[in-house]
């Protein structure tokens, strides 16, 4: 099953975002016996610049296992969001690999 993970920034915490980044991003490239990342990349504000929020797309058995993958991220650790959502979708176009 493929999940998306969206999660929007806390207003004014760009600096937050930064210091962390490197650590969130070892985190997704790491190893994750049953989370398979697909994509993932921030999303951006109006600008087309300025990082608001991250899109994680995962492949796993259950949202349960997506759920604690994405409490161990070092962004969600750091208190960075405002709100993240996991829900379950189906890929119906282009190419997942």
């Amino acid at each position: 099953m493929y999940f998306v993970i969206t999660a929007l920034d806390r207003p004014g915490s760009i600096d937050l975002r930064l210091k962390t980044r490197d650590a969130h991003r070892e985190y997704l490239h790491g190893e994750h016996a049953q989370i398979q990342l697909k994509l993932a990349g921030p999303l951006l504000a109006e600008d087309g610049k300025t990082m608001i929020g991250s899109l994680i797309v995962v492949e796993a058995s259950d949202r349960e296992t997506v759920e604690a993958f994405s409490a161990g991220d070092p962004y969600r650790k750091a208190d960075l969001f405002s709100s993240v959502s996991v829900l379950q979708w189906q890929w119906n176009t282009g190419c997942p690999d």
